[in-house]
């Protein structure tokens, strides 16, 4: 299978669940030049009136003051697996079966294609799983 395979930090920040949060923290992000490849945020059920965003790459240190600047901080417990490659029909199923093969629990996967190409982004539940999703996507290579 035609693909590239990425380990990618991840940095994560809380914002106001209103209209405009999301921008305020992203601002400081793209006035620093960061190209984020991955954005994804979610309302905290916990916490009423407040979401969390996670982001990446965050790169360099003048991306990092302004990341810091707003909230943003590693998230020690989360990294992403960052899949690209060729589209095909199937290749979500594909890429799950051989997670499922190797006994991995998905902690989350994030998948988009365009223009005849995929990126898919797959978080595990630990550094261990992460670890064994690597070498069971990188045998797929072979």
């Amino acid at each position: 299978m035609d693909f590239r395979l990425n380990r990618v930090q991840v940095w994560s920040a809380e914002v106001p669940d209103r209209p405009g949060g999301v921008a305020s923290v992203l601002g400081p992000l793209a006035e620093a030049g960061a190209n984020l490849e991955f954005i994804w945020t979610r309302r905290l059920d916990h916490r009423p009136g407040w979401g969390i965003i996670f982001v990446a790459p965050i790169t360099g240190p003048a991306q990092t003051r302004a990341a810091q600047s707003v909230g943003f901080a590693h998230t020690n417990d989360l990294i992403l697996l960052r899949i690209e490659g060729t589209d095909r029909p199937g290749v979500g199923h594909f890429l799950a079966a051989c997670l499922a093969q190797a006994g991995i629990n998905l902690r989350g996967l994030s998948m988009t294609a365009l223009g005849g190409r995929f990126v898919a982004y797959v978080a595990c539940d630990s550094a261990e799983d992460t670890a064994r999703a690597v070498q069971a996507l990188a045998a797929l290579q072979v």
